[in-house]
């Protein structure tokens, strides 16, 4: 009996023992995946910062173009191209600036622009304003074809900026959409400059 009673209690404490140790892990546990991904994406550096802040511009430029494109495009394949970027540029502006809320960074129209590199900005030599009031005095194949080669610069400045990115960025997310703005600009250079082979 006294026997059984004794292993009764060993039993019991050799149960706690792996409770503690186990507690004990818990406590000193690494953090789970999901945590990790939040920490990772919250930790960017300034070249991550400007790069979303300019790059939510850019699009914008980008989707005012396509919109007059829309409406004024004699092709329609100018026209199907234009309705594209503006279906990929708007949700990747909202990520974007999503991430700079997140990081408590200015947004676009917070930003003092006097004191920022605007490399990538400009088509061909000319500012988003001048490029809009071009395309409003065209009008048929015309359209097309400025359309085309200013959109080609704009998107070439895109490419330029994302490179940027990738060479000085820290932030993994803000880095692989700087790799899927190269990789989708690149292919659409290629089917404009084929569209321009045409007209």
């Amino acid at each position: 009996m006294r026997r059984r009673l004794t292993a009764s209690v060993a039993a019991a404490a050799f149960a706690m023992a792996l409770a503690a140790c186990s507690g004990a892990a818990d406590a000193g546990e690494a953090p789970t995946s999901e945590q990790d991904t939040q920490t990772t994406s919250m930790t960017h550096n300034d070249a991550d910062t400007q790069f979303a802040q300019l790059m939510v511009m850019h699009h914008q430029g980008a989707i005012e173009m396509a919109e007059v494109a829309i409406a004024r495009a004699s092709s329609p394949e100018v026209r199907a191209l234009a309705e594209r970027i503006r279906s990929a540029q708007g949700p990747e502006i909202e990520l974007m600036t999503g991430w700079l809320d997140d990081w408590d960074e200015e947004t676009s129209h917070d930003m003092d622009m006097d004191n920022m590199d605007m490399g990538g900005m400009d088509m061909d030599g000319m500012s988003q304003d001048e490029v809009m009031g071009e395309l409003d005095d065209l009008d048929g194949a015309e359209f097309d074809r400025i359309f085309l080669e200013r959109m080609v610069a704009h998107h070439r400045g895109a490419i330029e900026m994302s490179e940027q990115e990738k060479a000085d960025g820290m932030n993994p997310d803000t880095m692989a959409l700087a790799g899927t703005i190269i990789d989708a600009q690149t292919a659409e250079i290629t089917e404009m400059q084929n569209l321009l082979a045409g007209l």
